[in-house]
């Protein structure tokens, strides 16, 4: 059976996940769930049974169901180690998850679709106040991965030496925030740098917003992360 994957075009996490699959090669159906439209098909009926945290990604294969990107991706390596996503040095695996997990876990979740409508629903802001703080949250991550990346002598045509790894794959997504949210990106070369050698592959080509077949236009808007 293919493996299946529940996934919105502009979700950070699932377009995480499809780099992943994609990187390894592997064949894998992507199983759209709308997270914006009516508040979000996910939250309830027969995708909220399938996967009660109420997100995506969820990667099925039809026997057994994991969520949250980082785990399915550990997974997908686990189970396909060629090519590598992480390197083989304990330490350097350390390195590579812990800048993986600075984007997963520090950046992106503070500006994801859940936390910008309490903003604006619950708490009341404006839209120009819910950019600033998306913003604001935003350029403070990116500013401190530049930084880490742009002095580690492990970095190289990728972010850890020439293949790409997990970092990229949590990084690719995170930089189409920014540039859909006209962050001023000239403030990370580093970060572009490694960016525009991933958008050279198909891996990343073919996991990107416009590429998924529930995308809604070509050059599409400044999205809610999730």
């Amino acid at each position: 059976m293919k493996t299946q994957l529940y996934s919105f075009w502009r979700s950070s996490a699932a377009f995480r996940v499809r780099i992943a699959l994609n990187l390894k090669g592997l064949d894998y159906e992507v199983i759209p769930v709308n997270i914006v439209k009516s508040g979000g098909v996910h939250t309830a009926g027969e995708y909220a049974n399938k996967n009660p945290n109420r997100l995506v990604p969820l990667y099925t294969d039809g026997t057994h169901n994991i969520h949250q990107s980082l785990a399915i991706i550990e997974y997908l390596e686990e189970i396909h180690a060629s090519p590598p996503l992480l390197p083989r040095s304990p330490i350097d695996r350390a390195w590579v998850r812990a800048v993986a997990m600075d984007i997963a876990i520090d950046v992106h979740p503070i500006g994801n679709v859940r936390v910008l409508r309490y903003l604006i629903r619950q708490l009341g802001l404006g839209m120009e106040a819910k950019d600033n703080w998306n913003q604001h949250w935003m350029t403070l991550g990116l500013t401190s991965l530049e930084k880490q990346l742009s002095s580690d002598s492990r970095v190289g045509r990728f972010a850890y030496g020439d293949q790409p790894g997990l970092i990229d794959i949590c990084l690719v997504p995170q930089i189409f925030n920014g540039l859909s949210a006209k962050l001023d990106m000239k403030a990370y070369p580093t970060l572009m740098k490694i960016f525009n050698e991933c958008m050279k592959l198909p891996a990343f080509i073919g996991a990107s917003w416009e590429k998924q077949i529930d995308a809604e236009g070509s050059n599409p808007p400044a999205p809610p992360q999730e």
